[in-house]
């Protein structure tokens, strides 16, 4: 990192801060590559917490000096006036993607609003901290979409997708995912939320193994499917996204509708739109969500992908 893209990280922290958002947002994404030097870094606003993440190994003398910016702008006038408490600078790079406290300690967990509702995030215990930001808009959209429906939430995770349906009036959600930590929290923020949880169920268990349970509770008139790009011995973007597709048809009602994404930068909404149309043709393509404003990329197509599929009127 040299001395110049410090700077250019400098004056972006020291704006952003100086007008610190009400809700949880990214204050700086270098991973678009916008800013040279800048492409292994980020920065998330978690409203009174400031989590920098390195997503490479920096030298010595860079992370030295990154520190020392760091150090410094906590006794700016921007951060004194932002409410900031906390500043926490995230090793994404290494194994147990270490968290090394600059300033005050991290919370072991953390409750964050977005969109007016909560999320409780873990801090210094794991790579991700359980809330993607860059799929704001996409939870947003299901918020307004999800009004009286069932609701199928694949690859769920600590939940997301669902509370924000639930909040927009889903009559019911099912999620799934393998990792049954993820959805306890998922089931805790629901609980945050005040949500019935009677509407809510939570499946762990691996999706290429559990299509009768899914299919059981459907039939869906929403499906939203959001993989990791990879996930050791259970799923592979190329290899099994559309085993997934090709299953769409009959776990949709009449007139479904699917949410499919993709957040791998080396595949471009065109895996979806082919992939959609080889394995289940009858699902049109609708429209690719817009992505947040503070997730800037040099290109359309490396960013995340958020795409909708309808299904074709017989």
């Amino acid at each position: 990192m040299q001395p110049d893209a410090l700077a250019t990280l400098q004056q972006h922290l020291s704006q952003a801060l100086s007008q610190v958002p009400d809700e949880t947002r990214r204050l700086f994404h270098g991973r678009g590559r916008c800013w040279a030097g800048l492409e292994h870094v980020t920065v998330d606003w978690l409203q009174g917490v400031v989590l920098v993440s390195l997503f490479r190994e920096p030298a010595a003398e860079e992370l030295e000096a990154l520190i020392g910016m760091l150090s410094a702008l906590t006794e700016a006038q921007p951060w004194q006036s932002s409410g900031a408490h906390t500043l926490l600078l995230q090793h994404r790079y290494l194994a147990d993607s270490r968290m090394q406290p600059l300033l005050g300690e991290p919370p072991e967990e953390w409750v964050i609003t977005e969109d007016g509702l909560r999320y409780k995030l873990d801090l210094g215990i794991k790579q991700n901290n359980g809330l993607f930001l860059d799929m704001r808009y996409g939870r947003c959209w299901v918020r307004q979409q999800a009004g009286g429906k069932r609701v199928l939430n694949l690859f769920a995770y600590t939940c997301g997708f669902s509370v924000a349906a639930i909040a927009g009036g889903a009559e019911h959600v099912v999620n799934l995912d393998m990792a049954r930590a993820a959805l306890s929290r998922g089931r805790e923020n629901h609980r945050l939320n005040d949500h019935d949880l009677s509407r809510v169920s939570f499946l762990g268990h691996e999706l290429f193994k559990s299509w009768g349970k899914v299919k059981k509770t459907g039939p869906y008139d929403l499906v939203i499917i959001d993989p990791p790009s990879f996930q050791k011995g259970s799923f592979a973007l190329s290899r099994d996204y559309q085993k997934i597709l090709r299953r769409l048809p009959e776990l949709l009602t009449e007139s479904g509708t699917v949410l499919a994404c993709i957040n791998d930068p080396d595949t471009g909404p065109d895996f979806l739109i082919q992939g959609m149309a080889a394995e289940a043709p009858e699902l049109v393509f609708q429209e690719r969500l817009e992505n947040p404003p503070e997730f800037p990329d040099i290109s359309p197509d490396s960013g995340l992908k958020a795409l909708v599929f309808t299904r074709r009127s017989s």
